[in-house]
């Protein structure tokens, strides 16, 4: 199975990011997976590419040539693609991907998964997304969807089939149960 795993460039202020990171990476890489991510050596990025390469597993980047030329790209990374525009980079990730997992990030993280989660809902991706709630940071986008739901502008149905954990039991038992949402019904 690809995994695209969506996280932060940066380390975040928190030992347990950096901890929970090396334990995702861990799990693709024991598991058989393979990673497809955005490509970069920094933060949280870099861990995870190192992770997954330490423990044996293959590790697929995506990366704009603007931030290729930065010099921020993993460069030991098992295969790498060089795309134009991040909007590539962005389709690219979603066509590769089997699993879609958001780790603690930034902007560019939440707009990752908002992608996927949005292609879900109307019907363009029907592959399960998964926000890796560590210690209650995707609580905030919960409660968007939740209000989301509350105020008729989002299924119930189609909230519940994105999942908000940090155990890697309920991924494995969400992935292998998963359905994707009914087509978005327009009212």
């Amino acid at each position: 199975m690809k995994v695209t795993v969506y996280l932060g460039a940066n380390m975040g202020d928190n030992p347990s990011f950096k901890k929970a990171t090396i334990a995702l990476g861990q799990w693709i890489a024991k598991n058989g997976h393979t990673l497809v991510y955005g490509g970069s050596k920094m933060g949280l990025m870099g861990v995870l590419g190192d992770t997954v390469l330490e423990n044996g597993g293959q590790a697929h980047g995506i990366m704009p040539q603007f931030l290729k030329d930065r010099e921020i790209a993993y460069e030991g990374l098992t295969s790498m693609t060089i795309v134009e525009t991040m909007a590539e980079r962005k389709t690219a990730m979603l066509e590769q991907g089997d699993l879609f997992i958001a780790l603690p990030g930034g902007l560019g993280t939440l707009e990752e998964i908002s992608e996927a989660i949005a292609a879900a809902r109307v019907g363009r991706l029907d592959k399960p997304c998964v926000f890796f709630n560590l210690n209650g940071y995707y609580d905030a986008m919960k409660t968007m969807l939740d209000t989301m739901v509350a105020h008729d502008f989002l299924e119930a149905e189609t909230a519940a089939k994105f999942l908000f954990t940090d155990d890697f039991s309920e991924i494995e038992a969400f992935v292998q149960s998963y359905e994707p949402p009914q087509l978005r019904r327009y009212r």
